[in-house]
C-alpha cells in the first residue's frame, strides 16, 4: 500500500512536484498526506480547496493500482524522491521529479556520468564522434546518458552498446512503449546493462511538451553534458542551458561554420555556454579523470561483445576486413541481390560495424 500512495501522488490531478514536494515536507510521508483533514491540507502553500478534494477523493489511487500491475509484471522499479537509489545528482536539482520509472540494471549513482545530446539529422561526423567517445571512455567505468532519439541520441546509445559502456535512455513517455518504435531492439539491450528511466506514468504519449521535461532528466543525472551535433535550435540547446542553469559542466564539439548541423555547438562554444572539445582526451582531461582499467582489458571487451549476425553478415563483414569496398565489389565477391546487399550492410552499419563512406562503399568500424 505504502508504494501505491506514493505512486497515487504523483497522478492527483493539478498536483506538480512542486506541491508535491511542499505537501511531503509538510506531511512528511504520502501516507500521512492522504490521512490528513481538508483543513490540514490547505494549510500547505499552493493547496487550495479544489486540490484538497482532489486528495481526500483518493481518485488518484484506480490509477496507481494499474501502474503497479504492470510494474509487477514487467520488473520496473519506482524511485521515490526519498530512495537511496533515486538519482542523488537528479535530487540536487529544484525541478527533480518526486518519483522515477526505471527499468534495468545500471547503477543510477555511478561516480563517472555524463549526457551526450545532439541533432537528430546526424551526420556521419557526429555519429563518428559519438563512436570514438564511447571507445575512449570505456577504460573510465562511465555511463553515457541520453533520450533515445533519432540521430546523435540513439547513436550515443548504440555506440555505449558497442563499445561495452553503460547507457541509459530517458523516456518523453510511459515505459509501456518506444517511441521512435525503430529503436526496440536498441532500448532492449540496453536494459541488460543500462536501463531505461521516465517520470511520465504508463499509457503517457510522446507529446512535445514532455521532451523539454525529459531533458532536464538528462542534464541533471550527469556530471556533464556534451553536444555533439546542435542546429541553432532544438532540444540539445536547452538540455545544454539546463545543464548550465544546475552548475554542471557543458562541452561541445565544433563544426565547420558553413554546416547547419553544427551552428548550435559552435554558438555554445561562441557564447561560453560550452567548453571546446575535439576529442575525448579533451574531456577526460578537464574531468580530471583517471582510467579505472586498460585500454587493452576495455578493447578486449569490445571485440568479445556477442553478435548474432547472420551468415551473409558473416560473409559481408569477411570481404570488408581486407579494406573499403562498394556495393558493385561486394557483389562480385557474394552471390546475392543487390537489394539484400544493401538491406544487410544497413543492419551491420545500426550495428556500428561498418560504416559508410561517399561513393556508396563501406568500411569495418
Amino acid at each position: 500500500m505504502g508504494m501505491i500512495k506514493k505512486i497515487a501522488l504523483t497522478l492527483i490531478k493539478n498536483v506538480g512536484h512542486v506541491t508535491a514536494k511542499a505537501l511531503l515536507s509538510h506531511f512528511g510521508s504520502p501516507e500521512r498526506i492522504f490521512e490528513a483533514s481538508r483543513e490540514e491540507l490547505m494549510e500547505v502553500p499552493g493547496v487550495g480547496m479544489l486540490t484538497a478534494r482532489e486528495i481526500l477523493s483518493k481518485a488518484s489511487f484506480r490509477i496507481a493500482e494499474q501502474q503497479m500491475a504492470f510494474i509487477g509484471r514487467n520488473g520496473v522499479r519506482v524511485l521515490f524522491y526519498t530512495d537511496d537509489d533515486y538519482p542523488k545528482r537528479l535530487r540536487n536539482c529544484d525541478d527533480a521529479p518526486v518519483l522515477l520509472y526505471y527499468k534495468g540494471n545500471a547503477n543510477l549513482n555511478r561516480p563517472r556520468m555524463i549526457s551526450v545530446v545532439g541533432t537528430r539529422n546526424a551526420t556521419e561526423y557526429g555519429r563518428q564522434i559519438c563512436r570514438e567517445l564511447a571507445v575512449a571512455l570505456a577504460p573510465y567505468d562511465v555511463t553515457i546518458v541520453s533520450g533515445m532519439a533519432y540521430g546523435i541520441d540513439i547513436a550515443a546509445h548504440q555506440e555505449s552498446l558497442n563499445a561495452n559502456v553503460p547507457t541509459i535512455g530517458v523516456l518523453a513517455h510511459g515505459l509501456d512503449r518506444i517511441y521512435p518504435s525503430g529503436h526496440f531492439g536498441v532500448a532492449q539491450k540496453m536494459i541488460a546493462d543500462g536501463g531505461l528511466i521516465t517520470e511520465f506514468p504508463l499509457f503517457t504519449s510522446p507529446e512535445k511538451e514532455n521532451f523539454p521535461k525529459r531533458n532536464r532528466i538528462i542534464a541533471g543525472m550527469t556530471d556533464a553534458t556534451i553536444v555533439v551535433e546542435a542546429a541553432a535550435k532544438g532540444g540539445a540547446l536547452i538540455t545544454a542551458d539546463i545543464a548550465n542553469s544546475y552548475a554542471r559542466d557543458v562541452y561541445a564539439f565544433p563544426g565547420r561554420t558553413t554546416d547547419r548541423s553544427s551552428s548550435g555547438c559552435n554558438f555554445l562554444i561562441k557564447t561560453n555556454q560550452a567548453g571546446l572539445i575535439s576529442c575525448a582526451e579533451d574531456l577526460i582531461h578537464n574531468l580530471g579523470w583517471q582510467p579505472t582499467r586498460s585500454v587493452e582489458k576495455a578493447k578486449a571487451t569490445q571485440v568479445q561483445l556477442p553478435l548474432d549476425l547472420l551468415p551473409e553478415e558473416q560473409s559481408l563483414m569477411g570481404c570488408l576486413a581486407k579494406g573499403p569496398l562498394d556495393i558493385d565489389q561486394i557483389a562480385l565477391k557474394i552471390a546475392l541481390p543487390q537489394s539484400k546487399i544493401v538491406l544487410h550492410l544497413l543492419n551491420l552499419e545500426m550495428n556500428g560495424l561498418i560504416t559508410a563512406l561517399p561513393g556508396k562503399s563501406y568500411r569495418i568500424s
